[in-house]
């Protein structure tokens, strides 16, 4: 769905996508670019998308805000239609790409996928570059992910939020996940975003919206019950990697299911650290319960279906 372009200067298109893949923003006039680039199950429809808004044109640069698979799955199938393209990544996982570690990279961990990809370039914090006819701000935004930037343009005062900041929250802590410290992390990119004084944000999932304050606030709510409770962003954290491959993959066995969980690195992980109490199988159990409870999916015939 192209978002309404009346909140953007000319020449910035916002495709906004579901949840499976993240929002795409196309630059249309001057320096042509893409933004993110979606899951790679929806890789067909964002080449599709793409060269729908920039016509004959030629893109010039494709950047990921960071590197979880539904921001960068497209990228491969993106440089095999615009091979002169540039791609622009942040710094901090540059080697894993180079060597195409899929560990390191965490979609194995996550039980997903992402068609390897070469980079041309970084993008490094306090840099700029010129996307479209507009310079923009390049900022670390650790938290949801420890190497993710966020983009600004400080004329128009847009910011290209990623996962740092959506209208209703944020990203999973993954690192927390791991044993990390990163709520700070998050705080801290929450008082960044405070700082520029945005009056246009686009996140990375869902509409571009313009009150900051009210999304600042309701994110630092949910960060501080989180901090207070940090089992409860581990029980979130593993019903949104359930509910991704749901999107996946629409429908599934019960069965098959609680193996693909079982099997997944990161499932073994938050139960060890936060569930070791309950036996997996009947956590998972649970978890499918609390979807199907809150409408995100439905049970039938031994199947889980998404809604």
């Amino acid at each position: 769905m192209m978002n309404d372009s009346r909140l953007l200067p000319p020449g910035i298109h916002v495709l906004e996508r579901g949840w499976l893949s993240a929002n795409n923003i196309v630059f249309a006039d001057g320096v042509t670019a893409v933004v993110d680039t979606g899951y790679w199950t929806h890789q067909v429809q964002t080449v599709s998308l793409v060269s729908s808004v920039l016509g004959k044109q030629e893109l010039c640069m494709v950047l990921n805000t960071h590197l979880h698979s539904d921001h960068c799955g497209g990228n491969a199938a993106l440089a095999d239609h615009y091979p002169d393209a540039q791609l622009l990544i942040p710094p901090g996982q540059s080697r894993h790409v180079q060597d195409w570690d899929a560990n390191a990279l965490t979609y194995v961990p996550t039980g997903q996928f992402c068609p390897p990809f070469r980079f041309n370039g970084l993008l490094n914090n306090n840099g700029e570059l010129q996307l479209g006819e507009l310079k923009w701000q390049i900022h670390s935004a650790p938290g949801h992910d420890p190497h993710s930037i966020v983009l600004f343009e400080p004329t128009h005062r847009i910011l290209i939020s990623a996962d740092a900041l959506w209208e209703n929250g944020f990203g999973v802590v993954f690192p927390e996940l791991e044993g990390e410290q990163a709520f700070a992390s998050v705080a801290a990119t929450l008082d960044l975003v405070e700082f520029l004084k945005p009056l246009v944000i686009i996140p990375g999932h869902g509409r571009v919206f313009t009150d900051s304050r009210s999304a600042l606030e309701r994110a630092r709510r949910r960060l501080d019950g989180f901090i207070l409770n940090p089992h409860k962003h581990a029980q979130h954290a593993a019903k949104v990697l359930l509910k991704f491959k749901l999107l996946e993959v629409q429908q599934i066995s019960i069965f098959d299911l609680k193996c693909w969980a079982s099997s997944t690195p990161y499932f073994q992980l938050v139960h060890a650290r936060h569930f070791l109490e309950t036996p997996q199988a009947e956590w998972i159990e649970q978890l499918m319960d609390d979807l199907v409870r809150v409408n995100a999916a439905a049970r039938a015939d031994q199947h889980l279906i998404n809604i």
